[in-house]
């Protein structure tokens, strides 16, 4: 038997927003690796074997996806959102370039789902309508001069800014100091939106002023977007305000 790796991404949580290529390749799987929480998605069937592990294994859990298809079984490496967007994807290639030869001869395809950034954009309009980035402010794998770097640049370049991993348990405190780092580079009036477990039963989207942005509203599932100087909110009687970013910009 030929063996096959896909890195595939779930989607934002609820079933109906996984795509039908990642559906259909996990009933074609004889394995499963992935977070816990992410492997634990995927219903239990005849033939397919799941392989659970922490959230801090990655490059550990590419390895091992990758000797189960060296070995012909047709594996599935999942992730929430995008595999690509700081997710299984890149450590799947950390771990190609690094190891066996052989693996780098394997069949490996990337499978997209859709990140949080677009399913939280999506909840609330149209925020990501003009240039964007994305920022990861977990320090585990770069140091946190970094990330106050490219937070402070891209204020000033007027980017929509997504974050993600802003909050846990072992970092209650980098989110604040990003708030008080952008009130320096931003009108304070600019939209904050929090968007947390979007899609599923926990739901909760809230959207502030950067001036009245507090870190603890945040958690390992919220995505957390910054809005630039010129993305708007338009009020509604009773709802929401809708946030979008005109497409156009004047210097």
């Amino acid at each position: 038997m030929t063996g096959w790796l896909a890195i595939a991404g779930l989607g934002p949580g609820a079933a109906e927003l996984i795509t039908p290529e990642v559906s259909r390749t996990l009933a074609e799987a004889t394995d499963v690796v992935g977070y816990a929480r992410y492997v634990a998605r995927v219903p239990e069937r005849p033939g397919l074997t799941r392989h659970a592990s922490d959230n801090r294994e990655e490059l550990d859990r590419a390895g091992q996806a990758l000797r189960l298809a060296a070995e012909g079984r047709r594996v599935v490496v999942v992730s929430s959102g995008d595999p690509g967007v700081f997710a299984m994807a890149a450590a799947v290639f950390e771990a190609v370039e690094a190891g066996d030869p052989s693996w780098r001869n394997l069949d490996i395809k990337i499978l997209p789902g859709i990140s949080a950034m677009f399913a939280a954009a999506a909840r609330i309009g149209a925020p990501l309508g003009h240039d964007f980035c994305a920022i990861n402010l977990s320090d585990n794998l770069k140091p946190w001069d970094l990330i106050e770097r490219r937070l402070r640049l891209a204020a000033q370049a007027d980017f929509v800014i997504a974050l993600y991993n802003p909050m846990s348990s072992a970092r209650p405190w980098q989110l604040g100091r990003a708030f008080e780092l952008l009130r320096e580079e931003l009108p304070e009036t600019v939209p904050v939106v929090f968007a947390t477990a979007v899609s599923d039963a926990k739901e909760k989207v809230d959207i502030v002023a950067l001036k009245d942005a507090i870190a603890g509203r945040a958690d390992m599932r919220t995505v957390v977007m910054i809005g630039s100087s010129r993305t708007r909110m338009i009020a509604r009687d009773g709802k929401q305000p809708f946030v979008y970013t005109p497409r156009s910009a004047e210097v």
